[in-house]
């Protein structure tokens, strides 16, 4: 014999059923919303986060890991943590697991390594440079005493050796300056100072071509450090110089141009030679794009120009140059 539900028994448990549906519903808005939360904190996060499931495939992942499909092809998921080079990058790949699931990210420590290498190379080549800089200093001596007792004839070959002895003391000085920092030492002086000094360091780099120089002529006030600045504007010239030897023309020309622009001078610096082959590496410290260079000229120069308060840009279009924007005097930012 059946029993019949009574009225009230119905309204009861229609309203559980109602009661129980909300509860669902809210578990599973809570649900979502937890879900989103945690899409939203693995997004923000700046490394590639994978959530695998036991099988291998792929329960969660943000924009980071998608972009990095190919190298996830790659990981090991079990093992520890461990550094690996992927497409020229490095990465650091950490594991963990978490409730029957696999927790994996790669951080990009690219910038990272590339900056203990600099160091590690940095603090090699002062080293060495220390160890050079006595016997050079010698013999930098011994040759300016040749040169006075040496006969004409053999004259050219001591200037020859003076010459690249001054090579050799620009490399020495630069790779301390780098390994150092720079340090500006602002006064005041006249372009006519650092023009000369610039003629003056010319005189001693070697070159078979004949080369017209065009510098700014007209005189005005500088406000820095003239021994930085002096290499600055010496390391463009000479980069200069070596690209026009290295081209089929007779002879090249390099021009600087000047105008001061607010509270900046700005300085145009041309020249003849070849062109730059790869501008990716310009200012990246022991990367050069010429065969002689040792990688830290371009690297100074911005770091110098940055001292002041300025900055290095290579200029587009027909002709081959650079721009060197810099403060003209304490306290102002440069404008352009």
């Amino acid at each position: 014999m059946s029993q019949s539900i009574s009225p009230e028994e119905l309204k009861a448990l229609i309203d559980q059923t109602y009661k129980v549906e909300e509860e669902y519903v809210a578990l599973r808005q809570s649900y979502n919303h937890l879900q989103s939360t945690i899409e939203q904190v693995i997004e923000f996060l700046p490394n590639a986060i994978w959530i695998v499931e036991t099988d291998g495939s792929i329960f969660l992942q943000n924009s980071q890991a998608k972009r990095l499909e190919k190298l996830f092809d790659t990981l090991h998921l079990e093992g520890e943590d461990y550094e690996m080079t992927f497409k020229e990058r490095s990465y650091l790949i950490k594991s963990a697991h978490h409730n029957e699931k696999r927790l994996l990210s790669a951080t990009d420590i690219t910038e990272q390594k590339r900056k203990e290498n600099l160091a590690t190379m940095g603090q090699m080549a002062a080293h060495l440079s220390h160890e050079i800089r006595n016997p050079i200093g010698s013999i930098a001596l011994l040759a300016s005493t040749l040169i006075k007792r040496v006969i004409p004839e053999n004259r050219p070959i001591v200037e020859e050796i003076q010459k690249s002895l001054y090579r050799i003391e620009r490399i020495i000085k630069a790779t301390l300056m780098f390994s150092k920092g720079v340090s500006a030492q602002k006064n005041a002086f006249r372009w006519w100072q650092l023009r000369e000094a610039l003629m003056s360091a010319i005189s001693y780099y070697s070159y078979a071509k004949p080369i017209e120089f065009i510098f700014p002529e007209e005189d005005f006030e500088l406000f820095g450090d003239m021994d930085l600045l002096t290499m600055l504007f010496t390391n463009f010239v000479f980069n200069a110089i070596d690209a026009i030897e290295l081209d089929e023309e007779e002879d090249g020309k390099i021009e600087i141009f000047y105008q001061k622009k607010s509270t900046t001078h700005i300085f145009d610096i041309y020249d003849t030679g070849i062109p730059i082959e790869n501008k990716k590496i310009l200012f990246e410290a022991f990367k050069s794009t010429k065969e002689r260079g040792n990688g830290l000229g371009l690297v100074l120069a911005k770091n110098i120009a940055e001292s002041h308060d300025g900055y290095i840009t290579l200029l587009d279009g027909e002709r081959k140059g650079f721009r060197i924007v810099l403060l003209s005097y304490r306290g102002l930012g440069s404008e352009m």
